[in-house]
């Protein structure tokens, strides 16, 4: 059995106060979860909290994994050779965001998830593993990862909010896996979001207005359970 990963708590770049007294920054704050892609770190997604609802504590996190040399910054699983399709990889990271949820983040009153590439990929594994611990994810130029778990049946009953953007000339996710998603989503989420014209694997103004847009709508239907 592989080892646990455990994500770097002292990494973590929060938007609040992270010297609550009960070791959550978060603490009956909406908490939005930033996960890079690979090749990135911590600071990649930071910068865009200036452009989402100042409701939510962001928290951005940095993958367990270093890339081979001389590959820059984190990786949430290994990509070389076949290991990059092997589902194990991906929940082990998923595993890892939860269990650090639990340690650093457990008063939240909700937990989204916002990754882009490998960190969307692990955001819907997350979801997937425990579907009742998030409140919606953004996928970006990310995917679902093939096969199944457990968490399926009830995440389709649940069907909770995913955005999922993508640009149309994005040539780094193989068209199989977004084949997979197109199918996969819309049957376990209540799917929304948009393929954007000429985008390459990255992300534009536009696509993240529209994520934005979905931040908004998800807080005003918590704020409503509230």
């Amino acid at each position: 059995m592989s080892e646990a990963l455990v994500l770097d708590a002292d990494a973590v770049l929060w938007s609040t106060d992270r010297s609550a007294p009960d070791r959550s920054a978060a603490a009956g704050r909406h908490l939005l979860l930033l996960l890079h892609g690979y090749g990135a770190d911590e600071h990649d997604l930071y910068p865009l909290r200036q452009y989402l609802p100042e409701a939510f504590a962001v928290a951005s996190l940095a993958a367990p994994l270093a890339p081979p040399w001389p590959a820059p910054g984190r990786s949430w699983y290994p990509i070389e050779g076949l290991e990059g399709r092997d589902a194990s990889h991906v929940n082990r990271a998923a595993e890892a965001v939860i269990a650090w949820i639990d340690a650093h983040a457990a008063g939240a009153a909700s937990v989204g998830l916002l990754g882009f590439s490998q960190g969307g990929a692990v955001s819907l594994q997350a979801m997937r593993i425990d579907p009742r611990r998030f409140a919606y994810a953004v996928n970006l130029s990310g995917y679902a990862t093939p096969g199944e778990l457990a968490g399926d049946a009830e995440l389709a009953e649940l069907r909770p909010p995913v955005f999922w953007g993508r640009g149309t000339n994005d040539d780094v996710i193989p068209e199989f896996v977004i084949a997979h998603t197109t199918e996969w989503l819309p049957a376990h989420a209540d799917l929304s979001g948009r393929v954007y014209p000429g985008l390459t694997h990255s992300v534009s103004e536009q696509e993240i207005a529209d994520v934005a847009a979905f931040l908004d709508k998800q807080l005003t239907a918590l704020d409503a359970v509230d």
